[in-house]
């Protein structure tokens, strides 16, 4: 009397659905991630612990040939204030993200910082996470 059943189960597992998944997932970021990066000009910002907020309205960048730059457009080192006020003209609770490229004078730095405690505008100074 032959009692086995005829119903065998396969041990092997398919892998086919989870790279399939994981192929969508890779394709979804990678098309997704050119939209998240903000407007910035590639500069090695100095690093430390925190974290960036994602609100800004306006970025204000000095490299270390002590260049500014608002929105990546160049602008003279004594318009920086009139073009920030322009700018940020009408807009609610104005936020500047300060990005002082590593070996930038604390001086330059500073000196944004002071416009924007002038104009009562909320000011974040950008670093590479450590």
């Amino acid at each position: 009397m032959n009692l086995r059943g005829r119903n065998k189960i396969d041990p092997n597992f398919s892998m086919s659905s989870m790279t399939d998944i994981v192929f969508l997932l890779l394709v979804f970021f990678l098309l997704t991630s050119p939209v998240i990066t903000p407007d910035a000009l590639d500069l090695i910002l100095p690093k430390a612990k925190g974290k960036t907020s994602n609100q800004q309205n306006l970025s204000v960048s000095i490299t270390k040939d002590l260049d500014y730059y608002v929105n990546k457009e160049r602008i003279a080192e004594n318009a920086v204030e009139s073009n920030i006020k322009i700018q940020l003209r009408g807009v609610e609770n104005p936020t500047i993200i300060l990005r002082a490229e590593e070996g930038v004078p604390i001086e330059s730095a500073v000196k944004i910082m002071d416009i924007a405690n002038r104009n009562k505008y909320k000011i974040v100074l950008a670093v590479r996470p450590n």
